[in-house]
């Protein structure tokens, strides 16, 4: 099975879960660092992996999205106006010594110019042919769940309450099908990525539209042609008159791109570390030789 890591998302997750008083030999934090790898442990022990890639976010905010709708992320903008993601000081130190620290590992870190860590994992998942299992906080990840793609969803407490999305749990939980997801997103808007949605909409009325009508578009072309009755009243039908380009632009930018130049990038498991003086230098200087001598054990690499 490969298992795709949607590597930002578990390392905010990691770094907003422990105190930043774990600190490594110097003195700085490195209670992310701490927290990711024994996470990623975790998830090797739960999935049993034979490939693995902890997919990198080159770009946080493509400008292709941004053209297309301007407020996509725009809450995580360190300041009004500018291009940089807001990062705690803290933070992001242990963000480069965490990609340091996997590229010496020789574990795969696939990232692409252009794309987020979305598109790299969709990439991936629309080529492998064998099972593939995503682990991410993001549910944008749920429009990748097939019969062989599994989405593993890190939602509020521990690993062992995140729910391993199927089809028919997707279906259950969301009440459309994976495929459909992007279209429901769209109507009902996603405050964690600024994409508005459509004013009085929520998670039902979409559901309902998508599931009546089959897709986006139709609706919006329901709505624009003047039909009307559950679940597209009156109300409703202005509504998605009046922002159906938002709509579009939003599933637009909703949807992972499945073209990211990955190709050429190994995900098999190393049976030893890519540069083992480096990996031993960098996880002493950051204290986490515990933490990365665990993942290693559960991978089956030797370093020794």
């Amino acid at each position: 099975m490969l298992v795709l890591l949607d590597t930002a998302s578990l390392y905010y997750r990691a770094y907003y879960a422990l105190p930043e008083s774990l600190t490594a030999p110097d003195g700085q934090p490195n209670n992310m660092l701490r927290g990711i790898l024994s996470t990623m442990t975790k998830l090797a022990r739960q999935l049993e992996p034979t490939a693995l890639a902890a997919c990198w976010d080159d770009d946080w905010r493509p400008k292709w999205r941004v053209d297309a709708l301007p407020s996509y992320k725009t809450h995580r903008l360190a300041e009004e106006g500018g291009e940089a993601e807001e990062v705690p000081d803290t933070l992001s130190p242990q963000i480069d010594a965490l990609a340091q620290i996997l590229d010496a590992g020789g574990i795969a870190r696939p990232g692409a110019i252009g794309y987020e860590a979305d598109d790299v994992i969709a990439t991936f998942a629309c080529t492998e042919p064998g099972a593939v299992t995503v682990v991410s906080g993001d549910r944008d990840m749920v429009q990748l769940v097939s019969q062989h793609v599994g989405v593993l969803l890190a939602v509020n407490g521990g690993m062992e309450k995140w729910p391993l999305l199927t089809p028919e749990l997707v279906r259950d939980r969301y009440d459309v099908d994976p495929s459909a997801y992007v279209d429901f997103a769209a109507l009902r808007g996603d405050s964690s990525d600024g994409i508005p949605g459509i004013p009085g909409i929520g998670p039902k009325t979409a559901s309902a539209l998508i599931n009546h009508f089959g897709s986006l578009d139709e609706v919006l072309d329901a709505a624009a042609g003047g039909t009307t009755g559950k679940p597209l009243t009156p109300r409703i039908a202005g509504l998605l008159v009046e922002n159906a380009e938002q709509a579009r632009m939003a599933r637009f930018v909703s949807t992972a791109a499945t073209n990211a130049p990955v190709a050429e990038v190994v995900t098999a498991i190393p049976s030893v570390p890519a540069d083992p003086s480096l990996l031993t230098a960098l996880v002493q200087r950051w204290g986490v030789q515990r933490q990365f001598a665990d993942l290693a054990q559960q991978l089956g690499m030797t370093l020794n």
